[in-house]
């Protein structure tokens, strides 16, 4: 019989980092392999008699000399305890140290392994307390519990570079040290809970009933070097095992070892097994959720009367509403898709009734998940940047990725800028009075988004590179204080003189421009474009004068076909105009009215309308098709909301926002012109218009919600000032040819300070049924207020009903969907047209997060990023869902899906021919 996975997302960890320091340079070996003994005197390694893997040293390695030897003291050194468990490298120096692990293949799953001994190596018996990060991501808080306790940390990561670190964060609670660090490679199917936007970190991974009580499983039993600690509790289970192959199902998602799968127990005297953890809160995540994976084999040949089967209970619920019978000598999973968020974990394994065996379990492995949101520093601002580091050998906290998150990360003398879904970028060094030497760097010319570079007061000489001059974000350039020479670049010079460069050299700079006039522009140079451009500008100016004659006449002789009329211009006060001034200034293509005219063809072919007046459907000179939204006399809308919404779309770019193309503003007669999204708006595919009647696949369903929630989140977090939307709706959401999700109208969005969490209006605007309920009685504005109507959208796209459902009683859709999800049945929810073409598990999880958005309380909603991250496990989950069977359960409406959590170590005392290691995890009841 097959495997039975209960469901099928996790998530993944993707740590990367920025050219490091404190870097262990060591390579992989042939297994794609790397063991670093940390503290290890010398530089050669050796091979451990053991598990017969080679261990290599970290000594010599360290960029910047960083942290120091010791060896921990002699009373903690056993007879079991490993090797590399007997030094240890400690960093009483620097906010945080990092280790490069390099050659790694990108995209590929890597194990990343950890390991502490304190031993009182420094004689202090101070238990230190400190942070692990993956590349920019957090990993884990060590938190050293005894001297003489083992203890090792464990994440499964995918790593998108050829390259990832491992951080050691001083938090102020004592000396961060390190025994040793492993690398393993992963197969890309093996655990398909890792992905690139979480990783997996180890709780717990137990190996039932082994034959040797004290020995952990490690390579080579295990290829891939996991740690399997043996569980035995005489009392409670008793043990069974077998000498034949046990095989693995294709494709195994896990590969638990022989070794381990050919052992299991049973319990001895009932028919049911137990085991039980308590959360084990970390400092970004109090209340930890979890992942568990459980491994059934049968290990004996059984007579035809004769069946196992059982259910696996969570909390005295079932998790699954079929049972297990597990395969004779073939491997078999049992695993949640969601993190489970419970306040106790107490698993029960119990014989059905038809059952005429125990139950047994063979091994399991517990998980929390660890975010990894963070991006790392652009590749091209790393490379430049650790190039100019190594140049002039600076020191001063520049270790691991440049524009990490949070102040202890992020570089000395460095400012970056951060973005929604790209990487950071460098804007600002300043590396005054910083002792410098030599010339200038070429490597700052590769700086592409820097702003602002100070490398005054230094002992710079040579030439200013030429290369500067195509910094076109460059505003500030200080050079003075130094001893460069020659002449200023042709380049650099322009750009003081058109004022983009703030250029600052003083006479400190002896050698510079010695000759008086190499500091100046090219005069003939100048000249010549004095002579071509007076022309040119008398010829404009005589060209703007004969068209505003010939606009004028043509406006006092021809008559307007639309119901909106141009009119003599009128003036606005600050008072309706938002910026305070009555002259719109933008930087996109303005269009006369009887341009408007000529492009839609005398309005022939309307689009669609809303609030704001009519849209249509227009061409271009050069045959674009576009469309335009022209003010109609009606709208309630008025050159506020006009100014608002061209203002908005000027200064955003976003690929899941409606661009702007151009304007037009001829008296009270208003107009925008955007790019044509063609296949209308969400609204009509929801309700069949689009199909003829037909349903929308809920693949596009899920794309169109990620898509959405993108511009959403963009808005909210990549926007300067950030922006509300106030307007979410279905009809809102427009669709291209190719089916990509774009938010429009912004006639209505609000900008707010980001140091502020609400923004107080005067009165409430929106759409009934979207409107947030909370924003509705405070007057108060937020972010959160689009996730409700995001919310509302979401289920929409589900359910295929409108927003007030008109039955009868008319009720809201966010209540008609909780009263059918309270009794679990979600196909009373899902749009039934979609005919179950879809996976459930992914429809449950919408629908999860659609009613967590559309909660009363403001802050109990997720934010856009959150929700993101959410769509884009479902669509990971619709897309990449892998059924061994049927077993698991889809019909639980009591899920958790807030997989935003950190990662968690174990406790448990256990002996092995290696080392001992401290590991706590379930226990046997």
């Amino acid at each position: 019989m097959s495997a039975t996975p209960w469901l099928l997302l996790l998530l993944c960890l993707a740590g990367a980092a920025g050219g490091g320091v404190l870097q262990a340079r060591a390579q992989p070996d042939t297994k794609g392999f790397i063991t670093i003994d940390c503290g290890l005197q010398g530089e050669a390694g050796y091979v451990d008699n053991v598990i017969m893997l080679a261990y290599t040293s970290d000594n010599g390695k360290l960029t910047d000399d960083a942290g120091t030897c010791h060896n921990i003291s002699g009373e903690y050194i056993t007879p079991s305890l490993g090797k590399s468990m007997h030094t240890v490298r400690s960093f009483a120096a620097g906010a945080r140290n990092c280790y490069t692990l390099r050659s790694l293949v990108p995209g590929l799953k890597y194990l990343i392994r950890a390991k502490f001994m304190y031993g009182n190596y420094d004689g202090l018996n101070r238990l230190p307390v400190f942070d692990l990060h993956v590349g920019v991501n957090y990993w884990y808080t060590v938190n050293i519990s005894s001297p003489g306790a083992a203890k090792s940390v464990e994440a499964i990561v995918v790593v998108p570079d050829d390259f990832t670190q491992v951080c050691l964060i001083n938090t102020g609670a004592g000396t961060p040290f390190i025994s040793g660090l492993d690398l393993r490679p992963l197969k890309k199917a093996i655990y398909p809970q890792v992905t690139n936007a979480q990783g997996l970190a180890l709780l717990a991974r137990f190996n039932f009933g082994p034959t040797d009580k004290t020995e952990l499983i490690r390579y080579p039993d295990d290829p891939l070097d996991r740690f399997w600690f043996p569980w035995v509790n005489s009392v409670l289970w008793t043990e069974m095992s077998t000498t034949r192959k046990v095989s693995h199902l294709n494709p195994d998602l896990f590969e638990a070892p022989p070794a381990v799968l050919g052992t299991a127990i049973r319990p001895r005297n009932g028919s049911q097994i137990q085991f039980s953890w308590e959360p084990q809160p970390q400092p970004n995540d109090p209340s930890p959720a979890y992942f568990v994976i459980m491994y059934f084999t049968e290990l004996q040949l059984l007579p035809s009367n004769a069946l196992r089967e059982f259910y696996i209970n969570l909390n005295g619920e079932l998790w699954f509403r079929d049972g297990v019978r597990p395969a004779y000598l073939y491997s078999g999973v049992n695993y949640n898709n969601f993190a489970l968020r419970k306040n106790q974990y107490n698993i029960t394994i119990n014989a059905t009734a038809n059952s005429t065996l125990p139950p047994i379990i063979n091994a399991v492995e517990v998980f929390s998940v660890i975010p990894t949101t963070n991006l790392v520093t652009d590749v091209g601002d790393v490379s430049a940047i650790m190039e100019i580091k190594a140049k002039y050998q600076v020191r001063a906290n520049w270790i691991g990725d440049p524009c990490g998150p949070g102040t202890v990360m992020v570089w000395d003398s460095l400012t970056c800028s951060y973005a929604i879904a790209s990487p950071p970028r460098i804007r600002r060094v300043d590396l005054s009075s910083r002792g410098l030497n030599g010339d200038i760097s070429s490597s700052f010319a590769n700086l592409k988004a820097i702003q602002y570079l100070n490398l005054s007061t230094n002992n710079l000489v040579g030439l200013i590179p030429d290369a500067l001059s195509q910094l076109t974000s460059l505003t500030v350039l200080d050079l003075s204080g130094n001893r460069l020479s020659g002449s200023i670049p042709y380049g650099l010079l322009r750009r003081v003189q058109d004022g983009s460069l703030d250029l600052r050299y003083d006479e400190i700079n002896p050698d510079l421009c010695t000759d008086g006039n190499s500091c100046q522009p090219d005069k003939r140079k100048s000249k010549l474009a004095m002579y071509i451009a007076i022309p040119a500008v008398v010829m404009v100016a005589i060209a703007v004068v004969a068209l505003i004659v010939c606009f004028t006449r043509r406006k006092k002789q021809g008559s307007m076909n639309n119901s909106v009329k141009p009119q003599n211009e009128i003036s606005y006060t600050s008072e309706n105009y938002v910026y305070g001034d009555n002259s719109l200034r933008l930087e996109n293509r303005r269009f006369t009215y009887e341009e408007i005219e000529v492009i839609t063809n005398n309005f022939q072919k309307v689009l669609g309308q809303g609030g704001f007046g009519k849209v249509y459907n227009g061409y271009l000179e050069d045959g674009t098709q576009v469309a335009v939204k022209l003010r109609s006399d009606s709208s309630g809308q008025g050159f506020k909301e006009f100014v608002a919404e061209a203002q908005i779309l000027t200064r955003i770019h976003h690929k899941n926002l409606v661009s702007m193309i151009g304007y037009g503003k001829d008296g009270e007669y208003m107009a925008l012109v955007y790019e044509y999204m063609s296949e209308g708006t969400v609204q009509e595919h929801i309700e069949g218009s689009r199909y003829h009647g037909g349903c929308l696949p809920w693949k596009h369903r899920l794309r169109i919600a990620l898509e959405s929630a993108q511009g959403i989140e963009y808005l909210h977090k990549g926007c300067n000032p950030p922006l509300i939307h106030r307007d979410v709706k279905a009809t809102n959401i427009l669709l291209n040819e190719r089916m990509e999700a774009k938010i429009a109208d912004f006639g209505l969005s609000k900008a707010f300070n980001s140091d502020s969490d609400h923004v107080s209006t005067d009165t409430v605007v929106g759409t009934p049924g979207y409107v947030d309920p909370e924003y509705h009685a405070t007057m108060q504005l937020t972010t959160k207020s689009d996730v409700y109507s995001f919310g509302v959208v979401l289920l929409e796209l589900v359910t295929g009903q409108p927003v007030i459902l008109r039955e009868a009683v008319p009720i809201g859709i966010i209540q008609w969907a909780r009263q059918r999800m309270a009794q679990g049945n979600i196909e009373s929810v899902v749009d039934a047209r979609m005919r179950g073409s879809y996976d459930v598990n992914s429809v449950w999880k919408v629908v999860e997060i659609a009613l967590k958005c559309s909660a009363y309380v403001s802050t109990q909603r997720p934010t856009m990023t959150s929700v993101v991250v959410q769509l884009q496990e479902c669509i990971e989950l619709e897309e990449g869902c892998i059924v061994e069977d049927t077993g698991g359960s889809s019909d639980n409406p009591n899920w958790s899906y807030d997989a935003y959590l950190s990662d968690q170590s174990s406790n448990m005392n256990q002996k092995n021919d290696a080392f001992s290691m401290e590991h706590t995890g379930p226990a046997a009841r």
